[in-house]
């Protein structure tokens, strides 16, 4: 796993995407963490020291994979990045198939007196 800079995070996730356009799945995950062991944050804690968190972004293909690490402030100008990269390439969607619904409701109606138990 290669820890990058949000920017060329965001340059490798849209190689990523492009690569999947055809055939494939990214999976894109965000996690909270310190990026600290478990045994110096007890540390940290039981010395009263303050622990700044902060988002782990993590892609793959199931080939490769790459993360970056976000502050607080860095993540509301990431997430907008981001967004734009998922509408990008959102046109390698396949498109749902729908029934055509006049057809299909007319023929499901049931009058209301069947659905009334008898008394």
């Amino acid at each position: 796993m290669v820890l990058l800079l949000p920017d060329p995070f965001l340059n490798e996730l849209t190689n990523m995407y492009e690569k999947t356009k055809e055939k494939g799945s990214v999976w894109v995950t965000f996690k909270r963490s310190s990026m600290k062991s478990k045994v110096k944050r007890k540390k940290m804690e039981s010395n009263g020291e303050v622990i700044e968190y902060k988002c782990l972004v993590r892609a793959t293909d199931s080939k490769k994979t790459i993360s970056t690490s976000l502050s607080a402030k860095d993540y509301l100008r990431f997430q907008a990045s981001y967004a734009t990269v998922l509408k990008a390439h959102m046109n390698a969607l396949k498109k749902r198939e729908r029934k055509d619904r006049k057809k299909s409701g007319e023929g499901e109606k049931k009058p209301a007196d069947q659905n009334k138990p008898a008394s």
